[in-house]
């Protein structure tokens, strides 16, 4: 059974289901057929995202448009690193952490 409208995403095709399942496509009229007129399936399944999972795509979109490498940064930390200057700041490190995951499940952190 094919998956027809998932609420919160643009239609996009599927191929294979990951598993070895094959997933069908939707069928042709067979050729000198009349073209269906009313271009709706017969029967179809829908499928709603949480708002976690929207959250989780927007955030995904986000990171997309980053540079894969802060290279001045790699950088500096490596000086760092070398010297014996680099700080650790664990309280840094906490608020980052819970910023993160409160952006995930959609919670406000506030210092």
């Amino acid at each position: 059974m094919a998956i027809n409208d998932i609420k919160g995403l643009p239609p996009a095709p599927a191929q294979n289901a990951g598993d070895g399942a094959r997933v069908k496509a939707p069928r042709n009229e067979p050729s000198g057929a009349a073209p269906r007129e009313d271009k709706k399936p017969a029967a179809t399944d829908t499928v709603s995202l949480t708002d976690a999972a929207q959250r989780l795509r927007e955030l995904e979109k986000s990171v997309a448009s980053l540079p894969v490498v802060d290279t001045q940064r790699v950088d500096a930390v490596k000086k760092a690193l070398a010297d014996g200057t680099y700080r650790i700041k664990p309280e840094r490190i906490a608020d980052k952490m819970l910023g993160f995951e409160n952006a995930l499940t959609g919670k406000l952190y506030r210092k």
